[in-house]
């Protein structure tokens, strides 16, 4: 059965758990929407298992482990709303709506963590901390991701640049050079003209980043690529965790680059950060 079939395939077989499991099950069962948001301490505690008992009952249930598990676990929550998030069903009031797309958030963002390639994320951070200039490209929902990374990096005293116009992003590449970074993000990596146009920037010297899918066309044609893998479907449903993993692996690089700079660049992130207290009132002035 598919994955969307896990909590009638948990309760189909609730006869042939063993009673620790079937205590797993029930608390799933109970409420998958919380079940999705739990740490596997807080799953066991809940069941009055061992985490041992928790992962033993993921993988009967064709899970790697617990947090791919609970990515199942937020894909069987389909109901009637696929323009919207997979987990969403069409009679969901705020509470549980609220509480699937935080849940599933939750989840992706644990898995994403857990399949962070560290090496390429040092070689990433090489690349930029070499930078001459950097360009952050995207496209859709990935056009103010691209606009976060501008927003993060402009403080490394660096020519950065976002572009969302997918135009300016071919002239931008053409006009590339060695010394230039481009980062394409890009949650499937299938767009046609970001493929083209991390060609056209490595083809004139750039180094081309990609926070893509891995094995996608844009990755083949990337320097180096830090992939993303989630179960959102973004040909279908408006792409929300994915985002957020994105907005998150910038803030990766962010923090990457900054730690490179070393002791004596703090105080230039102090200077940007102390430039912004004429503008807030005081914390305790009681402003409304």
């Amino acid at each position: 059965m598919a994955s969307h079939d896990l909590i009638a395939r948990i309760r189909a077989r609730l006869e042939e758990l063993n009673r620790s499991e079937r205590k797993v099950a029930d608390v799933i069962l109970q409420d998958p929407a919380s079940a999705t948001g739990m740490s596997i301490a807080t799953l066991a505690q809940s069941a009055s298992v061992s985490e041992p008992t928790v992962n033993r009952f993921c993988r009967n249930f064709e899970a790697k482990g617990y947090p791919d598990f609970k990515i199942k676990l937020a894909q069987s929550l389909a109901g009637g709303t696929p323009y919207v998030s997979r987990n969403v069903e069409r009679g969901d009031d705020a509470a549980h709506y609220g509480d699937k797309i935080f849940g599933a958030t939750i989840a992706a963002l644990d898995e994403a963590r857990r399949g962070l390639d560290a090496k390429r994320v040092e070689q990433a951070v090489d690349y930029l901390i070499q930078a001459k200039q950097i360009h952050f490209f995207g496209l859709g929902a990935s056009g103010p991701v691209a606009q976060d990374a501008q927003h993060k990096f402009f403080r490394f005293n660096l020519p950065v640049m976002a572009y969302e116009d997918v135009l300016m992003q071919r002239m931008v590449a053409a006009s590339c050079h060695t010394g230039d970074v481009v980062v394409i993000i890009s949650y499937t990596g299938r767009t046609r003209e970001l493929v083209e146009i991390a060609h056209l920037a490595r083809s004139n010297g750039a180094v081309v980043l990609g926070i893509t899918a891995p094995d996608s066309p844009l990755s083949k044609h990337c320097t180096e690529t830090l992939e993303v893998t989630t179960p959102e479907d973004t040909d279908v449903y408006m792409p929300m965790t994915s985002r957020m993993i994105h907005l998150a692996l910038i803030d990766v690089l962010a923090t990457g680059v900054t730690l490179r700079r070393g002791e004596d660049f703090l105080g230039h992130l102090k200077k940007i950060k102390e430039s912004l207290q004429p503008t807030r009132f005081p914390a305790d002035s009681g402003t409304s």
